[in-house]
């Protein structure tokens, strides 16, 4: 049995179930294409990096179409032969076009330049949001606003419209290689976000990445697993992280 078989037949319990991680599956078009009928959603991932290719490539496998995008679409060419015909690449502007989904996991300082270059495209699109605001790398001036503001806010803000859910980015991308699938009990994922479908969705790719989704509340609980807060860098359980983010409220 391939792994994208095994994928479905876990969606199928998943679904009897009616939830993931506490969340109840909203009965909408994109839920229940992905769900109930274990149909794939198409993926546009901006930023083929470290997170972008590493998780891209869990949702390859899984049996998702997934399209890497950065500025220069021709150096991915060697990694998304090596996929298989899953997997192609572009621009920017092809992925979102590509995409039921947009997964963003490039440096945050790019964040205001996305949302001016892309913003019409990205309004009303379900995006997972995998950016971490760094001093060093991305200003200061940004960095204090997502630490001040929270950087699901601040995501928000700078890409009005979208229907955001952060995710994948509180541990490094060596811990979603090596730790995907794993034997036992699946490393737990935080995710938030305010939009009920876009957490469903997002719920979705979590799981057929490798992982449990854990659902901590609305954009604004985002901080409290970016970088520097408590559910930031763990490996954990999903019955751990929820019980350390009930201590959190």
């Amino acid at each position: 049995m391939s792994d994208a078989d095994r994928i479905r037949l876990d969606r199928r319990s998943l679904l009897r179930a009616g939830a993931v991680a506490g969340l109840a599956f909203a009965a909408s078009s994109a839920a229940r294409r992905a769900l109930a009928d274990n149909a794939p959603l198409k993926i546009g991932i901006i930023g083929a990096g470290h997170i972008g290719s590493t998780v891209g490539s869990l949702w390859v496998k899984a049996g998702h179409p997934v399209l890497f995008s950065s500025r220069h679409p021709d150096e991915l060419t060697a990694m998304v032969q090596g996929l298989g015909s899953l997997a192609k690449s572009g621009t920017v502007a092809e992925a979102i076009d590509f995409g039921d989904v947009v997964f963003i996991a490039v440096p945050y300082m790019a964040y205001p330049q996305i949302g001016k270059d892309y913003g019409s495209k990205l309004s009303g699109k379900v995006v997972l949001d995998a950016g971490n605001a760094t001093e060093r790398r991305d200003g200061s001036e940004l960095a204090t606003e997502a630490k001040e503001e929270g950087i699901g806010v601040t995501s928000a803000k700078y890409l009005p419209g979208a229907r955001i859910v952060r995710a994948f980015n509180s541990m490094s991308y060596k811990y979603f290689a090596s730790e995907a699938n794993r034997p036992g009990d699946r490393m737990a994922i935080p995710i938030a976000g305010d939009d009920k479908e876009a957490l469903t969705i997002a719920s979705t790719l979590v799981h057929d990445a490798g992982f449990d989704p854990v659902v901590i509340g609305g954009l604004a609980r985002a901080k409290d697993f970016q970088q520097g807060a408590p559910l930031y860098g763990v490996q954990l359980t999903a019955p751990e992280m929820r019980q350390k983010a009930d201590a959190l409220k």
